[in-house]
C-alpha cells in the first residue's frame, strides 16, 4: 500500500484518544527507510501539536569486541548480535510513560553504540520505536508482541533493498568487495529472513509518500 507521512500520524493521534504514552513500532529489513520514516513521523505528530520521541533499536547492537570473540563480526546485525535482554528492559521501562529514561544511540560511522545519548521524557506523548526487529517472530524477540499500540512494516521490493544497501555501504567508503560481502552475505539474506518470520502489522507499506 501507499500511505503519506500525514495520512499515518493522522492515523495515529487519532487511535491514541486520551492516552498519555502511545508506543509506536517501525520495523523492516535494512535498508528499508525505517529510521527515515521515524523522523519524518515524529515531525508530522509535533506538526499537529503533539510530543514525539525517537527510540532507534541500533543502540543495542553487541560491541564488536564481543562479536569478534563469537566469530560474529561479518554478520553483524543478525538477530543474535543484539542485546535483546537490555532492549526488551527499555521498552518495558518507557511504556508506562511515568518516568525519565535514557537510551542508547548507534554510530554507524564509528560502529559502536553510545550508552545513554537519548532521553526518552515522561513529556514526549508519542514514542516512535525503530528497528529490523520489533515485529520479529524469533526466539527473545517474540517477546515484543504486545508492547507496541501501532506497528507498521516496511517491505519495499529486494531490488530496492539492495540498490540502497549498495549505496549505504559505499557511502561508509567501503571497498566494492567490502560492499559486496556486507550486502549479498549478510544484509540481504537477513532481510528475507524478517520478512519470512515477521507477525503482523497494523499497514504494511512498500513505499511511503511525504
Amino acid at each position: 500500500m501507499t500511505s503519506t507521512i500525514a495520512d499515518i500520524a493522522g492515523d495515529i493521534i487519532s487511535r491514541a484518544g486520551d492516552r498519555k504514552r502511545f508506543m509506536i513500532a517501525i520495523a523492516g529489513p535494512p535498508g528499508a527507510g525505517k529510521s527515515t520514516l521515524a523522523d519524518n513521523l515524529a515531525n508530522a505528530i509535533k506538526a499537529k501539536g503533539e510530543s514525539a520521541e525517537v527510540l532507534p533499536m541500533d543502540g543495542f547492537h553487541m560491541d564488536n569486541a564481543i562479536l569478534i570473540e563469537r566469530g560474529q563480526l561479518a554478520r553483524k546485525g543478525i538477530p543474535e548480535t543484539f542485546d535483546v535482554r537490555a532492549f526488551l528492559d527499555i521498552i518495558k521501562a518507557v511504556r508506562p510513560g511515568d518516568q525519565e529514561v535514557l537510551v542508547p544511540v548507534f554510530d554507524r560511522s564509528r560502529e559502536l553504540a553510545i550508552a545513554s545519548a537519548r532521553v526518552v521524557s515522561p513529556d514526549h506523548r508519542f514514542i516512535i520505536v525503530e528497528g529490523n526487529y520489533l515485529l520479529f517472530s524469533e526466539g527473545k524477540w517474540a517477546e515484543l508482541e504486545g508492547q507496541f499500540d501501532y506497528s507498521i512494516m516496511l517491505a519495499p521490493p529486494m531490488e530496492v533493498l539492495e540498490e540502497r544497501l549498495w549505496a549505504r555501504w559505499r557511502g561508509y567508503k567501503l571497498t566494492e568487495e567490502q560492499s559486496h560481502a556486507k550486502v549479498y552475505e549478510n544484509d540481504l539474506p537477513n532481510g528475507r529472513r524478517i520478512l519470512e518470520n515477521r507477525r503482523p502489522a497494523d499497514i504494511t507499506i512498500e513505499v511511503v509518500q511525504d
